[in-house]
């Protein structure tokens, strides 16, 4: 792990060539303001993960999912170092045409889900309908494995969910709110005769994550300046705009319980 005065290496999954403006503008943020820090991306948070637990980078910008990897191999010791303001209040939503009742009309009906390794449009709605008595047994499960690796995040899986609700091959379909909200916006005929039937107790998505041998003193400078990103900032704003992020905050680990419940029941984890 760096020691204050070397590079500071943060990893990232490269799921959109806009990745590429986010971390060049970010870098150049650190580094004006005195942190070297430099940038590796990744095709897959798998890879992502095990090279934040091989040591090969110092954080690592996780999905939820991936955080909860990186949790349990790292034997419940992960720093966590940061998360959008977005992040902090996640919910998943399941979308349907008008009249149908969730969960009561799911049982015997068919599920769309995005792709299996998303927490927000898989793991996570199986969980919590399960929690309130869903026989999920009885239910067909549409799932769109579309981006397997990214957990989610170029957002074409759950593209595909709304289509197939919209079509009338799923009586219901797991997005996450953010994503729901960003389709509506954009007008898609998709989206018309569709709505909100279902919404999911809120946790936590993405967060940066750190080894616990992280130099302590490189750790508070780089959540400091983090902190200290200004929306305000032109220099910052289209990066920001970009990472769909106004404010950082400093991340904790409460609300990531209910998903790593998940992971272990559904065999995601040991």
């Amino acid at each position: 792990m760096p020691e204050p005065g070397r590079t500071l290496l943060v990893g990232a999954v490269a799921y959109h060539p806009r990745v590429v403006t986010v971390w060049e503008g970010f870098r150049t943020y650190f580094v004006e303001r005195g942190l070297d820090l430099d940038y590796i991306l990744y095709s897959n948070y798998e890879r992502l993960v095990d090279a934040l637990v091989a040591g090969d980078v110092d954080l690592a910008w996780n999905t939820n999912t991936a955080y909860v990897s990186a949790e349990a191999r790292l034997g419940g010791e992960a720093l966590v170092l940061g998360m959008r303001d977005v992040d902090a209040d996640y919910a998943t939503v399941l979308v349907a045409r008008a009249g149908v009742r969730v969960p009561a009309d799911l049982a015997g009906g068919t599920l769309a889900l995005g792709s299996r390794d998303s927490g927000h449009a898989a793991i996570l709605p199986l969980h919590f309908l399960r929690a309130e008595g869903v026989p999920i047994g009885d239910v067909r499960l549409l799932r769109f494995d579309t981006d397997l690796g990214k957990h989610g995040d170029t957002g074409d899986s759950e593209r595909r969910v709304v289509e197939a609700v919209a079509r009338g091959d799923a009586v219901a379909g797991a997005i996450g709110d953010a994503t729901w909200v960003q389709l509506r916006a954009q007008g898609g005929s998709e989206t018309a005769d569709l709505a909100v039937a279902w919404r999911s107790p809120t946790y936590s998505h993405c967060c940066f994550t750190a080894r616990p041998d992280l130099d302590a003193g490189v750790s508070g400078r780089w959540l400091e300046l983090l902190l200290g990103m200004s929306y305000d900032d032109p220099g910052l704003r289209h990066a920001m705009d970009l990472e769909g992020v106004k404010r950082w905050l400093p991340g904790d680990k409460s609300g990531y319980g209910e998903l790593t419940a998940a992971m272990r029941d559904q065999g995601y984890l040991p």
